[in-house]
């Protein structure tokens, strides 16, 4: 069987559930990463506004009314084309919602596969207050607000049409294991640099 010209893989997840732990893995095995978050980051860095998660969360709301659901996805595609040299393996770390799954879907057709990485409520708010991100610092009524927001943009959806599950709820060490497992039955020739979007 002829090896696919590129492979996407990307993780969906409700925050704090693992998404970028699992890029880590992809990223320490040199596969490209390409982290929708930055989209975001690039805008605010752009208006001069300081990384917060209000911020954060009305410029992502903004786009997504200004150029629809799937906007950051469209600005992440001609990123994901130009580092997918031949036979490639990319990660799309921060799918938020079904409109991006569908325009990712739409564009790598069988070659996209979509991760579900989940984990309960609780676990997720008592790791999003050990990261030190700056739009991190959340009381639980704010990271209730932050995951009901993304529910808004589709994320519940998203989840439910996904290819695979890994459930995140173990040692870091076994959901490394996991996440391995999944690229390597998706890796046979691929970058060898990791990059983000590189906004």
């Amino acid at each position: 069987m002829a090896a696919r010209a590129i492979q996407v893989l990307a993780f969906v997840g409700a925050p704090a559930a693992g998404k970028t732990e699992a890029a880590s893995v992809a990223k320490s095995l040199g596969i490209p990463i390409i982290t929708m978050g930055d989209v975001v980051r690039a805008e605010l860095r752009r208006r001069g506004l300081p990384l917060s998660d209000g911020n954060a969360g009305g410029i992502a709301s903004e786009l997504r009314v200004r150029e629809g659901m799937d906007a950051i996805a469209k600005r992440c595609i001609p990123h994901i084309k130009a580092i997918a040299g031949k036979k490639a393996v990319i990660v799309i770390d921060g799918i938020r919602g079904i409109s991006e799954v569908e325009t990712f879907k739409n564009e790598f057709g069988t070659d996209f596969t979509l991760v579900w990485v989940d984990a309960p409520f609780n676990l997720r708010y008592e790791r999003i207050k050990t990261r030190g991100r700056g739009d991190d610092s959340l009381s639980i009524d704010e990271f209730e607000a932050r995951e009901e927001r993304e529910k808004g943009w589709g994320m519940e959806e998203a989840m439910k049409n996904a290819d695979m599950v890994i459930m995140n709820t173990g040692s870091q060490e076994h959901f490394k294991e996991q996440i391995e497992e999944i690229l390597a039955s998706s890796r046979q020739e691929y970058g060898n640099s990791s990059k983000s979007c590189g906004f």
